[in-house]
């Protein structure tokens, strides 16, 4: 009988072949861990079928396929239920893992044995584009507001993280309904399960994924949408109103790119900074109306 591997490396892909090779390529020069690793990609209903064959030994890959889009949280809970890891290591498909990523990650588990949820360090893989440069920017500062203390951590992206596979399982996986901030409300409901989530600063991945300025304005409303739905169902299971980030840490967002030393290019990126938070607030808002009219359309049925 074959023996559990130590991690599955769980990757969702939607129409990104090159950007999924490049990921694999690097899985290939990742140093194994004990108990070793397999990979498993879940091509969520990519228009062209990317090509893994030539990685399906040297990973040990599975390649599971949906038919139909179902957006990355479905993705990642079906290759959770596929994967046979002790651990479970989420990555997505434009990120490229440093060798020592898997062996990092084995390290931290083993400094919290009843088990943990574990953040490793995002790095900008094309700071030249000015909107991926702005982007983690931003996500600097949310690591550093959320993350103060590294051993009681209160968020981290799913492009980076590993969790237990059977605390996964018992927690739920992720939230099949949201389509953004999936991460952000397994993080929070991981936290009132009273499970320990901590960073892991020396598992380290590339994020390779430049964009144009409508793809940066997609994404940060994107955002907006996934921020309402996480606040909206945090104030229902707190029984209280809706609760949004503390004053200082927009006051840290705001001031980040002029305060990092960045020279030249801080007001261009102070700008997109407040751009994407104008974009942010125009998608929390439209989701905002949307479930406010939904509601109305509800309560005029019932009346019905």
């Amino acid at each position: 009988m074959q023996s559990r591997p130590s991690f599955s490396v769980v990757i969702p892909v939607h129409d990104r072949a090159g950007e999924l090779m490049s990921c694999l390529q690097a899985l290939c020069e990742v140093e194994p861990p004990d108990g070793g690793f397999e990979v498993i990609v879940v091509d969520d209903g990519s228009a062209t079928v990317p090509e893994t064959a030539a990685f399906a030994q040297r990973l040990n890959l599975l390649r599971l396929r949906n038919q139909e889009r179902c957006r990355p949280a479905a993705a990642r809970n079906r290759g959770g239920r596929h994967a046979r890891g002790t651990h479970l290591a989420f990555l997505d498909a434009d990120c490229l893992p440093e060798p020592g990523w898997l062996v990092a990650l084995q390290a931290g588990m083993a400094r919290f044995p009843e088990g943990a949820l574990l953040g490793g360090c995002t790095l900008d893989g094309c700071p030249e584009n000015r909107y991926s440069a702005a982007s983690h920017q931003i996500l600097d500062v949310v690591n550093g507001f959320y993350n103060q203390d590294s051993d009681q951590a209160r968020f981290f992206p799913a492009t980076n993280l590993a969790v237990p596979a059977q605390l996964f399982e018992a927690a739920g996986g992720f939230r099949e309904d949201f389509f953004t901030s999936e991460d952000r409300e397994f993080c929070d409901r991981w936290l009132r399960l009273g499970h320990r989530m901590a960073a892991a600063p020396e598992a380290r991945v590339r994020h390779v994924h430049p964009v144009n300025m409508r793809a940066f304005l997609r994404r940060h409303f994107g955002y907006g949408q996934g921020a309402y739905r996480f606040h909206r169902l945090r104030a229902l299971r707190d029984q209280q109103g809706l609760r949004l980030a503390p004053p200082g840490f927009y006051l840290r967002l705001f001031g980040h790119p002029l305060a990092a030393g960045l020279g030249p290019r801080a007001l261009e990126m102070e700008a997109l900074v407040l751009l994407s938070q104008a974009a942010s607030t125009a998608g929390f808002l439209w989701q905002a109306a949307r479930a406010i009219a939904v509601g109305k359309n509800v309560a005029s049925e019932g009346q019905r």
